[in-house]
């Protein structure tokens, strides 16, 4: 028996997988679960690499330990925050991407080549935290100086198991810097910014072996959660999908990145798959229930909050995807100032942001169809959020598709399976 181990890292949480196949089936067994969450420092939201180093080898331990040996593994994480190396030195500290570090540095990008330029070079999406932002502030302050690599944090992480630094395709399109046409870093983008062409080495596909740890091999899985997320829905045909978990990330699969005007001006991203194109949406997603719960009612369990949500009369919603739900201070006073009058109870705050939340997928995906064409009947929902039956039949009454939830590890499941099938 052959046993994978996919090493899984969220904003809030991560998990180490086992898998293995047996009678024709795909068998799962988590051996190691551990929290996460970005710190302040200094002013500013960071991630304690150390932290996640030190859990992420003593889950591989776990799971040495429940099945005497591994085929191989690999990591996967978020996108666009990436840890800088000078040599074997790391450059402390990892900026978290909900920090405003890239208020000045965005700017500073558009002045040297304009947004519309960017995506018709890229594809990528304008979020404010996307690597491109990131690496300018870096310049801007001087941290590029003697710099020989910067790894995104999947990367980063099998590199201190392996010592070998690789970078994995699917995390790099969640850079900006990435050519739509070539699926390699753009050189004459990068030229125009200013950033070191040394940093920009040729990137690695889903698959690739890159080295050891205890005997186990180190595999490239999509090393972007979301690229691991589609590849793990057992998905028949080509359907709409939300990996829904901190984030939604609303798309559907297609041959190669759209990066036409009504593409950049409705803000969809073109990110690598595995052999596809994937077109989608970040939309804010679990992160406005997670912190109105912390603000509002840290220890009510989550059912008692949808039958309260269910249990509200309240009618009024706000848009999902505006940028003041970001990384406000306080959610509630966010969701406050963009309504006309505040919820009388803790249930209206959540029928607002469910509700909301559907009515974002709704427009997203009208949204999607006239731009690249496509219809799908279905819209299959895997993560966390998949398991919240009031979230459910709002967006299936909103978006008019049939809703196939799925409550699966869908990201640890697309993991093990690029390992498996290399």
């Amino acid at each position: 028996m052959k046993y994978y181990l996919a090493i899984d890292i969220g904003a809030s949480s991560g998990r180490h997988i086992v898998g293995w196949q047996e009678g024709g089936e795909l068998h799962t067994e988590e051996v190691y679960r551990f929290p996460n969450g970005v710190q302040e420092q200094n002013g500013h939201l960071t991630w304690d690499v150390e932290a996640l180093l030190s859990h992420v080898q003593c889950g591989i331990d776990k799971a040495l330990s429940a099945f005497g040996a591994i085929e191989s593994l690999s990591v996967d994480t978020w996108g666009v925050d990436y840890v800088l190396l000078r040599g074997e030195e790391s450059v402390l500290p990892c900026y978290a991407y909900r920090d405003n570090r890239t208020e000045s540095s965005i700017p500073k990008v558009h002045e040297k080549v304009p947004f519309s330029e960017l995506y018709r070079r890229t594809g990528c999406q304008f979020q404010p935290f996307t690597t491109i932002y990131q690496l300018y502030d870096d310049l801007m302050q001087g941290r590029l100086s003697g710099v020989t690599d910067f790894l995104m944090l999947p990367e980063y992480l099998m590199y201190r198991l392996t010592g070998v630094k690789a970078k994995e395709y699917t995390d790099g399109t969640t850079t900006g810097l990435v050519s739509a046409e070539t699926g390699e870093f753009d050189p004459d983008l990068i030229d125009a910014l200013g950033f070191p062409r040394h940093l920009f080495p040729p990137l690695s596909q889903p698959g690739t072996v890159i080295g050891q740890y205890k005997g186990i091999s180190v595999v490239l899985c999509a090393t972007h959660d979301t690229g691991s997320a589609v590849e793990g829905i057992p998905m028949e045909g080509n359907h709409l999908y939300i990996s829904s978990g901190t984030w939604s990330l609303l798309g559907i699969k297609t041959p190669k990145p759209l990066t036409d005007s009504a593409s950049e001006a409705a803000n969809w991203s073109n990110e690598g798959g595995v052999g596809y194109n994937r077109y989608q949406k970040n939309i804010m997603g679990m992160w406005l229930i997670n912190r109105l719960r912390d603000e509002l009612c840290p220890d009510l369990p989550f059912g008692e909050i949808v039958d309260a949500a269910k249990a509200s009369a309240f009618d009024e919603t706000v848009n999902a995807n505006d940028p003041a739900f970001l990384s406000p201070r306080s959610m509630k006073a966010a969701f406050d100032a963009a309504l006309s009058r505040a919820p009388e109870d803790v249930g209206g705050y959540f029928r607002c942001a469910y509700r909301s939340l559907a009515l974002c997928y709704r427009d997203a995906i009208r949204e999607l169809e006239r731009n690249t064409g496509l219809q799908a009947e279905k819209l299959y929902i895997v993560g966390g959020g998949a398991k919240n039956q009031f979230l459910n039949d709002l967006t299936a009454a909103a978006t008019g598709k049939q809703v196939v939830a799925l409550p699966i590890e869908a990201t640890a499941l697309g993991n093990l399976k690029i390992q498996m099938e290399r």
